[in-house]
């Protein structure tokens, strides 16, 4: 299949590589053309504009926020204008489900398709083609891009035909996991001030009840306290609980949890933790309890 990839940050450029490994034809863009280069050596085309990335028959955007969404789908040589009447446009950004709506209703009135795809999995998972993905859209347009997705994930879930409802899945995902980081933050404050190992404390944790992806991975991040480098960067985080109470808002669904965790990457960055990653904020219950001071900013 012939596709265009936009964005190449952590999650991305093990994306797109996948693409390759699975035999599909890839054009890739960033906005910083220098990373593209591991990708174009192993077989990418290199486009020097948005609009060369979307030759094919899909394009797929994964980027960082709304801002950056925004700015590369509706621009002057955007996808909207630059996708042909049939083309389809793959969304596996985490964005808000506003911007989702505003990309469908657009992409319809171009004669494009609109797919949804977000993706749950850190990068190391991205690399192994280890994903799962979250997907709404058209029948016949998600049907064209299963090829796509089977060659980055391990397992494809279906939510209908709205694509705004796959990106609200993956918000309501991510609150789910910032709210078990802030548990296990507490739980790791209480034991660790007791005197308790806290690796041995996680371990007896995901080998019980606890025997889940999330909480070995965010468990062992936590115990260790290996905040860097960010899988997942504490400001991305952040954003993703905002947007998240923004659509709980519109649904006038109250969330007082998501507004705790909220609160708790809000704190993080006010301490210079814009450099660390999300499952920092687990430290602030340490703070909190005298046990040890916040992460600090990177040199």
């Amino acid at each position: 299949m012939r596709v265009g990839w936009i964005g190449l940050g952590n999650m991305g450029s093990g994306m797109a590589a996948n693409l390759l490994k699975g035999g599909h034809e890839v054009t890739v863009y960033n906005r910083t053309p220098s990373k593209a280069q591991a990708l174009v050596k192993q077989g990418a085309s290199y486009a020097a504009r948005v609009a060369d990335a979307c030759r094919g028959e899909a394009v797929i955007t994964m980027l960082a926020d709304d801002s950056a969404v925004e700015g590369l789908v509706f621009g002057d040589e955007g996808v909207v204008r630059s996708l042909s009447k049939g083309g389809i446009h793959v969304s596996s950004s985490t964005i808000s489900v506003a911007l989702s709506e505003r990309m469908a209703v657009a992409h319809a009135a171009s004669g494009q398709r609109f797919v949804s795809a977000p993706v749950f999995g850190r990068p190391e998972a991205a690399a192994a083609a280890r994903l799962f993905i979250v997907v709404a859209g058209a029948p016949d347009a998600v049907d064209t891009c299963m090829p796509l997705f089977e060659a980055i994930g391990q397992r494809t879930f279906r939510f209908g035909e709205n694509p705004p409802d796959a990106n609200l899945v993956k918000l309501s995902g991510n609150f789910l996991i910032s709210s078990v980081i802030e548990a296990l933050g507490e739980a790791l404050a209480l034991v660790g001030k007791a005197g308790l190992d806290r690796r041995q404390y996680v371990d007896f944790l995901t080998s019980t009840l606890f025997n889940a992806p999330v909480y070995k991975t965010y468990g062992g991040l936590i115990a260790d306290k290996q905040f860097e480098p960010a899988g997942f960067a504490a400001p991305l985080g952040f954003k993703d609980n905002r947007l998240v109470l923004a659509a709980a808002e519109t649904l006038r669904v109250p969330l007082p949890l998501a507004n705790l965790v909220y609160n708790r990457f809000l704190t993080l960055l006010a301490h210079g933790g814009e450099s660390l990653d999300w499952s920092a904020i687990s430290q602030l219950a340490a703070e909190d309890a005298g046990e040890s001071a916040l992460p600090k900013r990177a040199a």
